[in-house]
């Protein structure tokens, strides 16, 4: 039966590290028509994203009409991983009116060796008051040098927030002179933190072109599909936003992926208040939703150790998925991530010539632990690629990647050879082959989607390096059963320092619990969670039966569950917070801040009515321009006043804030 105009039929989309996921909903008769799954590629997403949604939408042929497809919404890990693994282009950092100890507090030059940055003067004062002229001469003349070495720019300038001239006349500079994209870090956060804004605005500007790329992605696989509609993408906060917008600020998008998966579980459980566990190829989140309500981070994300000024919902992300990284420590220590890599049992199944390459590595006693270990372009990439930004040794190194996995002991027989493979891969331009959980949960037969042969021989080959003598089937066992136990450990130690209300540190008794021992000494612990935990993601079955065990928890494995992401992306609002700072300073004079230029009253009364005022206009106009029909406003305002104020010409400080929440237009 084909679909009437009357139905709301919403395609979701989620781009993870590993797999594209796509679920067709019927959103009126809450009902999921059809998912399916796509290897994601990363060197032409568009491929996996048409997969997905052709999957989807064939399982579902008989009962609708692609044409009349309302929405079609995307989550996206893709920022989160690029964070969490230190990917990311290339990006010029223009400072203005930083001093040296701002410069060193922003931490951008530790995170990012190498990173251009130039310092300007000007900047203006906390009331938004100019400071220092802006230096645009200095600008003009290192600018055309610098942007032959980055693919975009982040400014930032002292009390930007409060008067943002200095940033918008260096954009406009650099647009005149490069045409490259440009992050302002007044538009990304409204705090006075300076240089925490900066950071936001850098890691903002190293995602762009994944964003872009993304959203062109779906909207090639939308257009051979004949799906013509609306594309929106999950922010980091859950709500949904115009795709061509959220192409602008893609940092918006860190913690798209676990904000669909907390919408998803609640739509897959119908539970109100649970813990969500989210477990992909490259990360675990875990989130909390509270009274139907996912908890907000409102100091902002953090991911990957980076604290963001993002608003998005509380979060903790770390870096463990069925398929990260297996390493060996001293003694054969096991530790797991946080980078990913292309689980062996996968290159085996999509390229069967590997398993020559293991076998005779098996048979060689040289090589070590470069044995079990290849280099290849991103799924969907193409050779002889061009890519600025890379020193001699990158480009000859990069020139030899194909599409083929290519063994890592032959082809980086030298230490720079190493090296150049380590700095092209924290670059996201290849991507690397090993051993990860996935492929133990393959020997273990815990999982059978992808070459057990293949994961078999490359788990001989780590056990060998880590033993120093030929394993048997026994201790292979053993070896992938202590990496299947690591991981559940490390699942069960995130899931435990999420409940808490505050960090905790690993102590022996968390140790115990994790590991599954359940005693210290003569003394028996036990810590549980006293919500259920929702567990979605693609691993999840593989682990936390055993997760629920270790912590007394109840597990709730929904239908769907493995698709949770794009139910979530499908399900989602358009919401729009705008705040506005109204300050007092005791005299009957109140400046209000946060919109452009600040401005000026004489009354208290006057200054929270424009405050109100403002903030309600701005988030009404960024609800519908995001894509919202008919959003509805809720504001909120705090008050801060001078000792024995009765009244609001006493005010000393007022937060107003103003969201706008609606449906997307369909």
């Amino acid at each position: 039966m084909a679909t009437t105009e009357t139905q709301s039929i919403l395609i979701g989309i989620d781009t993870g590290g590993t797999y594209t996921d796509a679920a067709v909903i019927d959103q009126g008769k809450h009902r999921i028509l059809a998912s399916a799954k796509s290897l994601t590629t990363k060197g032409d997403l568009s491929i996996g994203v048409a997969g997905a949604m052709r999957d989807a939408l064939s399982k579902c042929a008989k009962e609708i009409d692609p044409h009349l497809v309302k929405m079609v919404s995307v989550s996206t890990t893709l920022a989160t991983n690029a964070v969490v693994e230190g990917h990311g282009s290339a990006v010029g950092a223009i400072l203005i009116g930083f001093d040296d100890a701002m410069v060193e507090k922003t931490g951008i030059a530790h995170a990012f060796p190498g990173i251009q940055i130039i310092r300007l003067r000007g900047g203006h004062d906390h009331n938004g008051e100019e400071r220092e002229g802006l230096d645009t001469l200095s600008l003009q003349n290192v600018l055309g040098e610098v942007s032959k070495q980055v693919s975009a720019f982040a400014v930032a300038s002292t009390f930007a927030v409060r008067n943002p001239a200095h940033e918008n006349k260096v954009r406009e500079i650099i647009a005149f002179l490069t045409e490259k994209p440009t992050t302002l870090s007044s538009e990304i956060s409204s705090s006075l933190d300076a240089p925490r804004r900066t950071l936001t605005a850098v890691l903002n500007a190293r995602l762009i072109s994944r964003i872009t790329q993304l959203v062109g992605a779906v909207r090639k696989a939308m257009a051979d599909l004949e799906i013509l509609c609306p594309l929106m993408i999950v922010k980091g906060d859950g709500s949904l936003a115009n795709a061509d917008a959220v192409a602008a600020k893609p940092i918006e998008t860190v913690l798209s992926g676990p904000a669909a998966s907390v919408i998803g579980a609640k739509w897959l459980s119908g539970l109100d208040d649970f813990i969500m566990s989210d477990m992909g190829g490259t990360t675990t989140d875990i989130g909390i939703l509270e009274s139907g309500r996912p908890r907000v981070a409102e100091r902002g994300a953090e991911v990957g150790g980076w604290r963001t000024m993002v608003r998005a919902i509380d979060v903790k992300t770390i870096g463990l998925g069925g398929d990260s990284e297996v390493h060996l420590g001293l003694n054969g220590e096991v530790t797991i991530g946080p980078q990913r890599a292309v689980p062996i049992s996968l290159l085996g199944q999509r390229y069967p010539e590997i398993i020559a390459v293991l076998e005779s590595q098996l048979a060689d006693n040289d090589g070590g632990s470069m044995n079990g270990r290849f280099v290849l372009l991103p799924f969907g990439a193409k050779g002889n690629a061009e890519v600025a930004g890379l020193s001699a040794r990158e480009a000859e190194f990069f020139a030899l990647i194909s599409e083929r996995p290519q063994s890592y002991r032959k082809l980086a027989s030298s230490s720079s050879a190493q090296r150049a493979v380590a700095s092209l891969r924290k670059k996201g331009l290849i991507q690397f082959g090993a051993f990860t959980p996935s492929d133990a949960a393959h020997v273990l037969g815990l999982q059978a989607n992808w070459s057990q042969e293949a994961a078999v021989l490359a788990g001989k080959l780590m056990s060998r390096f880590r033993d120093m003598k030929m394993p048997t089937d026994e201790r292979l066992q053993d070896f992938c059963r202590l990496i299947w136990h690591r991981t559940v450990s490390d699942t069960a130690r995130v899931i435990l320092q999420a409940s808490f209300d505050e960090r905790i540190a690993n102590t022996p008794l968390l140790d115990a619990v994790c590991d599954g021992k359940g005693q210290n000494g003569l003394v028996k612990i036990s810590l549980s969670p006293q919500v259920p935990i929702v567990a979605v993601g693609g691993p999840v079955q593989v682990y936390y039966p055993e997760v629920g065990r270790r912590l007394s928890a109840e597990i709730v494995f929904t239908p769907h569950c493995d698709v949770a992401n794009a139910v979530g992306a499908a399900a989602g609002l358009v919401a729009h917070r705008v705040d506005i700072q109204v300050e007092g300073d005791g005299n009957g004079v109140f400046r209000i801040l946060g919109a452009g230029q600040a401005e000026i009253v004489g009354s208290g009364a006057a200054a929270l009515a424009l405050a109100k005022r403002k903030a309600e206009d701005g988030a009404l106009a960024l609800a519908i321009a995001n894509g919202a029909y008919e959003p509805r406003i809720v504001i909120s305002v705090k008050k801060h006043y001078l000792p024995d104020a009765s009244s609001d010409e006493g005010l000393l400080s007022a937060l107003v804030s103003a969201e706008a929440i609606g449906r997307p237009h369909q």
